[in-house]
């Protein structure tokens, strides 16, 4: 069971607060969840820091750790149709159905293109190459930073297949079954991309995604 204390998301989280000068005077756990594996999953912790103004930081954090989402988009090569490729599953936010760009924790992972490359593995059964994603943006951006140290890094990707390979990825089951992931596919026609995604990052990726491509 990994030590809070000496935990990866603890001491990294405490870089980036003295980095930005923060002055940290205490840090208490209040409450923390283990994966199977014994790694940290997340932690409520209480802090009493200030700023390099003296000024005292809000108390209570979620400590989550960074995550990544790859956008990507297929073109198949008969006809030209472009496609996201989308995981879809049930989730606990509110009982629905969530379709989502493949995405991940970072977990203890410094590299985040590692951890995308072994997301979009697990989650489509796509295996792609470090060459074959680019940052959607170039630096982490934070989901909640009122109460969350949780901060995304948004890659893309585009690649085209054959109609028998796009084939492939229609409603595919995936998943880790050990972390309780159910997983299908969904090849989404791209002209229907915002009627499916109903969650904040997935309708950002999104969008920085189209912003750069000019669609």
């Amino acid at each position: 069971m990994e030590n809070w204390e000496n935990s990866f998301k603890l001491i990294e989280w405490k870089k980036l607060l003295i980095k930005n000068n923060i002055k940290i005077n205490n840090i208490e756990e209040r409450y923390s969840v283990h994966k199977r594996s014994g790694d940290l999953l997340f932690s409520l912790v209480e802090i009493k820091a200030t700023d390099p103004d003296g000024i005292p930081l809000l108390p209570i954090v979620l400590l989550r750790g960074n995550f990544v989402s790859v956008v990507i988009a297929i073109k198949e090569k008969e006809t030209n149709d472009k496609y996201f490729l989308l995981v879809k599953q049930r989730r606990v936010a509110n009982g629905a159905v969530f379709y989502e760009h493949p995405a991940g924790m970072c977990d203890n992972e410094i590299d985040p293109y590692k951890v995308a490359l072994k997301e979009v593995e697990e989650e489509t059964g796509l295996i792609l190459k470090k060459e074959n994603i680019h940052f959607l943006w170039d630096k982490p951006l934070y989901s909640s930073p009122g109460l969350l140290d949780e901060a995304g890094y948004f890659f893309y990707c585009d690649i085209e297949l054959n109609s028998h390979e796009l084939s492939e990825f229609k409603n595919k089951k995936t998943g880790a079954k050990d972390e309780h992931e159910h997983i299908e596919t969904f090849l989404c026609p791209s002209n229907d991309i915002l009627k499916y995604i109903d969650n904040s990052n997935g309708v950002l990726a999104t969008l920085l995604y189209l912003k750069k491509h000019q669609l």
